[in-house]
């Protein structure tokens, strides 16, 4: 072997030993080493795959009890996480969204699908398009969309009378396909003027619809996660990252006509000497359309507007975010309504009160029992289970509480470095028997009439929640959700009547980026929520 090589050689050896080293010492660095923690199920991966393997909040809530209520563990490649579920911890972190961004592997992950829209980008990038998406998602604009959320949940209900008529007056359905394809249809008009015809099963599906589906339905294999967290792999093709590549040139494709359709209207619709507008003139229908209006406003600085990829990447994160969210919350919630037939009685009771089948955005919310049950069903089954941030620097987050180290020291204050995690459990707090109280894995919509004291402190754009997170990075379009879930239910529970189609214990959670319900004995199946559905008789 001749000098060179044997220097080369000599330099991978010692960068290896190195990165051995840093990887070992990597947790005896940290300035978390000094909190209580529960023993890694394994030296290299530490949680990563064993919060796959189980119940995530079972798993911190043993933490919390055991250990208290900040935790520390080591993620993948023995890097240290915080666990806590301190009100003012949380705060810290949430509200101080440039010094915690979300993870890098997170962002690749759902860049590579959704290119970088609101939920990829960080600092400077996503305060930009955060500005100018916020006219589009105020309550003006939700009132204005809440006829699209209507039709669509009568196309709906139409949908599931004609397959229950057809049956004897009785039949199971598994609704996740039919409140998706709702769902869908919902984002696709009010979203951008878009028709998907997803619920018109007879119907075509277009170009727009088949290259959603590619995207978002199939599962990834090993080597497709690799290429997702490790992008070098991407360079590696497969039939699946060639799917994935189509699709998102359909999906480029058909959303640059889009903006180019929607910017020529607006230029024709507005003169030359009327093109001035500011954001609080824009009263345009679609997400899409006021964001382009928006984005051309002359109350918004050139430097500040977004390109047209800025904008085109909007739209498959409109699509996500709107869609699956959504659809699945829907779902837990028709369960929920399935095994307490009281609640449900109670709450078509208050629906069938309203004298029309189609009402406005402040017809809904003035019904307080619907809006019980939203609130219910958005606690206990929250999209999102858990959420993720990384420090950017070094820093001390406060506590609302101290507590004592593994030297024995009382501190009131945590020390993080940058580059470690802070995990955010979403669910587990909404679940917490601490907050809630005793019944708090129970459904009680009632629960909302005197909502118990110990939430007050806790953080949340929403009702003291963190369904929707809170801070600068709190979900944009919570509103949306929250009226389209509310036309859902109004306009199902006026006619159908739901019950359990299989055992309570039948029904499991497939773990992922959203929590959708599938069949214990039935994973192979995938997502799915069976329930029997009948006309509504009145006695």
């Amino acid at each position: 072997m001749g000098p060179f090589a044997l220097s080369i050689v000599l330099a991978v050896v010692l960068l290896s030993l190195w990165k051995l080293v840093e990887l070992i010492g990597r947790p005896y660095r940290s300035p978390l080493r000094v909190l209580p923690g529960p023993p890694n199920p394994s030296w290299l991966l530490g949680f990563f795959f064993a919060e796959e393997e189980s119940d995530p909040r079972k798993m911190q809530e043993e933490w919390v009890e055991t250990y208290g209520k900040n935790v520390v563990t080591l993620g993948l490649f023995r890097k240290s996480r915080l666990t806590t579920v301190d009100p003012r911890a949380l705060n810290h972190v949430l509200l101080h969204s440039a010094d915690y961004y979300k993870p890098e592997m997170a962002r690749n992950a759902l860049g590579h699908l959704l290119s970088n829209g609101i939920l990829i980008t960080e600092g400077d990038q996503h305060k930009q398009q955060r500005r100018i998406m916020n006219p589009a998602f105020g309550p003006a604009q939700i009132r204005d969309l809440t006829d699209i959320f209507i039709e669509k949940s009568l196309e709906l209900r139409d949908v599931w009378t004609a397959q229950i008529s057809g049956n004897g007056g009785s039949k199971r359905l598994n609704v996740t396909e039919g409140l998706s394809r709702m769902t869908l249809d919902v984002i696709g008009l009010a979203g951008f003027g878009y028709y998907f015809n997803a619920l018109n099963e007879n119907g075509e599906r277009n170009e727009l619809n088949l290259a959603f589906r590619t995207l978002f339905s199939a599962q990834p294999t090993w080597f497709h996660i690799l290429q997702i967290f490790f992008p070098i792999f991407r360079v590696i093709p497969t039939s699946r990252t060639r799917q994935v590549n189509h699709a998102r040139s359909i999906m480029h494709r058909i959303g640059m006509r889009l903006i180019k359709e929607k910017k020529d209207a607006l230029i024709s619709a507005n003169p030359p000497d009327k093109r001035g507008m500011t954001t609080s003139e824009m009263h345009d229908r679609d997400l899409l359309s006021l964001l382009i209006r928006a984005n051309l406003a002359s109350d918004i600085p050139e430097s500040q507007r977004l390109s047209d990829e800025d904008v085109l990447a909007q739209v498959p994160t409109f699509l996500v975010a709107g869609h699956e969210t959504t659809s699945s919350a829907v779902t837990w919630c028709l369960f929920d309504l399935a095994r307490t037939p009281q609640v449900q009685a109670k709450l078509r009771e208050e629906a069938l009160i309203m004298p029309t089948e189609t009402p406005t955005m402040d017809e809904l919310n003035s019904l307080p029992y619907l809006d019980f049950v939203i609130k219910e069903t958005l606690r206990l089954h929250g999209p999102v289970i858990e959420s993720a941030r990384t420090a950017q620097k070094d820093d001390v987050i406060p506590l609302s509480e101290p507590y004592t180290d593994r030297s024995g020291e009382v501190k009131d204050y945590i020390k993080i470095a940058k580059g470690e995690d802070i995990m955010i459990p979403i669910i587990m707090i909404n679940r917490w028997k601490h907050i809630w109280g005793e019944d708090a894995e129970e459904f009680k919509p009632e629960r909302w009439v005197n909502p118990p004291e110990a939430i007050e402190g806790s953080p949340g754009i929403w009702s003291h929640m963190l369904t929707f997170l809170d801070g600068p990075r709190a979900c944009i379009g919570y509103r949306f959700s929250l009226v389209e879930m509310k036309a859902l239910l109004f306009t199902l529970l006026r006619t159908l009547e739901f019950s359990l189609a299989v055992p309570v214990e039948d029904i499991a959670i497939q773990q992922g980026i959203i929590a959708r319900p599938m069949l214990a004995g039935e994973p192979e199946k995938g997502v799915q929520m069976p329930l029997i559905i009948k006309l509504y008789a009145p006695e």
